[in-house]
């Protein structure tokens, strides 16, 4: 393969490799949205803050009448614009300012989302996180390169309904790689 063939991860996962220290992604799976040449955007997607759904509508004045809605997790998504709401979904929708990322998976930043959901009128599938993570150019792939992250195919299973504690493992596993086996001294000969 040569340089000029770039291969790009959007709808990957990127599993934080043990070693990695960085306290903004130690053990983090990131969903990637976007990646190409201006850089990459992602959400991770197994740290819920100590928020629920229910509070943060209460903090935007947005009404809802559905415990099972209410009592579901935010997550932090990355260090970038943590007061950013992001939501993660499926199916894809029409709302106001949505990335399309596949044909059944979306990443929407507008409110009218939130108050479909509120309704229970909302995706059938989702997860909202707060913040993002974010990488210039080419700053993903020497990352990759110093073996700091794992990428892998994204499994919507993982990503909605795999409780978070598992997301990290369950993700680096769909790769038949097991996490506790590599110790933080690995690629250290």
């Amino acid at each position: 393969m040569n340089m000029t063939e770039l291969t790009y991860l959007t709808n990957q996962f990127l599993i934080a490799m043990p070693t990695l220290a960085d306290p903004n992604f130690f053990q983090t799976v990131t969903y990637l949205s976007e990646h190409n040449e201006s850089g990459a955007l992602g959400l991770v997607i197994n740290r819920p803050l100590q928020l629920t759904l229910g509070q943060l509508f209460e903090h935007l004045q947005i009404v809802t009448d559905r415990p099972d809605i209410a009592g579901l997790p935010v997550y932090h998504g990355g260090p970038v614009q943590p007061e950013q709401g992001f939501v993660i979904h499926s199916p894809l929708g029409h709302w106001g300012a949505t990335l399309r990322v596949t044909e059944r998976i979306g990443i929407t930043t507008s409110r009218d989302i939130l108050q479909a959901v509120a309704r229970g009128e909302g995706p059938e599938l989702l997860l909202v996180a707060l913040g993002y993570a974010g990488w210039g150019p080419g700053q993903l792939e020497r990352e990759m390169a110093e073996n700091a992250w794992l990428s892998g195919p994204a499994d919507p299973d993982i990503l909605f309904h795999r409780p978070s504690d598992q997301r990290w493992l369950a993700a680096a596993a769909l790769l038949g790689i097991d996490l506790t086996l590599l110790s933080a001294d690995a690629g250290h000969a």
